[in-house]
């Protein structure tokens, strides 16, 4: 039987990869939802879900948004005349007033661009990009605290 797919955040759709890490290092305060500049060999590669987001980031050049260090592997089986290039930047399509606004918040507030998400919402692949700012270490510490408090109070609960 097979496997039933993973549902995301914002809505009923298959989740690709996941960046865990994001939420670890940084305080995630608003996400946005984009799409990407895709080559035919990476969509194929995107439906065996082999694409990896954990050392990956957004930067904006020249007024446009792009995906750096995401590593996407090549299908052995994909296309013979072209070289694929797994960790390649790849262009992000956002709406121009989205992009002004990051943009400043980005140059003004100290913010950074992380992606968190990437999965397919209406057969198009999707990447969910966080507005982020960075945790200091006693900030990491005490959302572990918490996490562990969480799932304490859960076992005490379920077993009483």
């Amino acid at each position: 039987m097979a496997k039933s797919p993973q549902k995301t955040p914002s809505g009923g759709n298959k989740t690709i990869a996941l960046n865990r890490k994001a939420g670890h290092d940084y305080f995630i305060e608003q996400r946005f939802e984009t799409g990407m500049v895709l080559a035919g060999w990476e969509v194929k590669s995107l439906r065996a879900n082999r694409a990896q987001l954990k050392e990956s980031y957004v930067k904006i050049l020249h007024g446009e948004a792009f995906l750096i260090g995401a590593h996407i592997s090549p299908l052995t089986s994909a296309s013979t005349h072209v070289t694929p290039d797994p960790t390649r930047s790849r262009k992000l399509l956002l709406k121009k007033m989205e992009l002004k606004r990051l943009i400043g918040q980005i140059e003004r507030a100290g913010y950074t661009l992380v992606p968190t998400a990437l999965y397919w919402k209406h057969g198009l692949a999707k990447l969910e990009i966080g507005l982020a700012k960075g945790k200091k270490q006693h900030d990491k510490r005490d959302s572990e605290k918490d996490r562990d408090w969480q799932r304490e109070k859960e076992r005490l609960f379920k077993q009483h």
